[in-house]
């Protein structure tokens, strides 16, 4: 039987149209896996009035609130992301005391399955960040909003700023004994794996890769950056966003989700309002309805760079069927 818990939410944030896409895709992947808690996107201004109404047919709650920016173009230029300085925002989720406790989301992350057992876990929880194991990732957390811990967090922010110029940097330096104090709030990796880090350790990834249950796409280029043929169902790997084999699978996962559930919800709202708004944010994603022909000269040139297509074209089982057409 299927319970409703009120007083908990999964919370996500989107900054401008463009991160709405992501959001909407985690609202949508988590309304698949019939979560019993609440989902709440908090938005800035900047969002657009159109790309808001398609939130609230995914989010109970579409929660405006003010930009906060780090505004530390030292350390962010040191990650050469200097766009992550809005994401201090992320502490306004601290203020939705109408919850008892959260799980907080990126806009870039994608559920795989029910993970409503998050909320076992106590403030504060996350997983180890794959750069630097002794730092957490605060792409996933669990944490209990309280205007006292938001009120800290602004000042410790106004005190000592952030090492990264962002908000994780932030929040491991207030969350500071969250390596050695208790392992109890250690979530697995498997709750915010890395999709696009290079592993070393791929036998682990073999093994363990299979268990994930939110995937994480980390790094600048995101999933609505690469280009997805509607016919096919394929995504397309080109010159513009690159990625590790180890996570086409997942992004094939969030092109499914948002070609089957959400791209319907934004063509339905340019129909009804002829928007100009939704009709830019749609065209931003890169959609093609029929398959591009491949031109030869840039197949030699991504098989000279190492680019090739082991989940398509390039498989192994195609290879060998080339190759036994050609000796016999």
């Amino acid at each position: 039987m299927f319970f409703a818990v009120t007083d908990q939410a999964f919370v996500t944030l989107a900054t401008d149209d463009v991160y709405c896409q992501g959001a909407l895709v985690l609202g949508q992947s988590l309304r698949n896996h019939r979560t019993s808690r609440k989902l709440t996107v908090l938005i800035t201004p900047e969002v657009s009035s159109g790309i808001r109404s398609v939130l609230s047919s995914v989010f109970d709650e579409v929660i405006e609130v003010d930009v906060l920016d780090s505004a530390d173009s030292v350390h962010l230029a040191l990650m050469q992301r200097p766009e992550l300085g809005v994401t201090f925002t992320k502490l306004r989720c601290w203020t939705l005391t109408h919850y008892s406790k959260c799980v907080f989301m990126d806009a870039d992350t994608l559920v795989l399955c029910n993970v409503d057992e998050l909320f076992d876990w106590e403030e504060f929880s996350a997983a180890p960040d794959s750069g630097w194991p002794d730092c957490f990732n605060s792409g996933v957390f669990v944490f209990r909003p309280s205007l006292d811990t938001y009120n800290l967090l602004l000042q410790f922010a106004a005190e000592h700023g952030s090492f990264d110029g962002g908000d994780q940097g932030l929040l491991n330096s207030f969350f500071s004994n969250w390596a050695r104090a208790d392992i109890g709030k250690h979530l697995p990796f498997l709750y915010n794996l890395s999709s696009s880090s290079l592993y070393t350790y791929v036998p682990a990834f073999n093994h363990f890769g299979r268990d994930a249950k939110v995937v994480h796409f980390l790094g600048a280029t995101k999933p609505w950056n690469y280009k997805y043929n509607l016919q096919t169902k394929r995504v397309m790997q080109d010159d513009t966003a690159s990625g590790s084999f180890h996570q086409l699978p997942f992004l094939g996962l969030w092109w499914n989700i948002y070609s089957a559930s959400i791209l319907p919800l934004l063509e339905k709202l340019q129909k009804m309002e002829d928007s100009d708004e939704v009709a830019c944010s749609v065209s931003e994603l890169s959609i093609q309805s029929k398959p591009a022909k491949p031109i030869p000269e840039d197949e030699r040139r991504k098989w000279e760079e190492g680019r090739m297509d082991y989940m398509g074209k390039d498989a192994f089982e195609h290879i060998k069927k080339k190759l036994d057409a050609f000796l016999h």
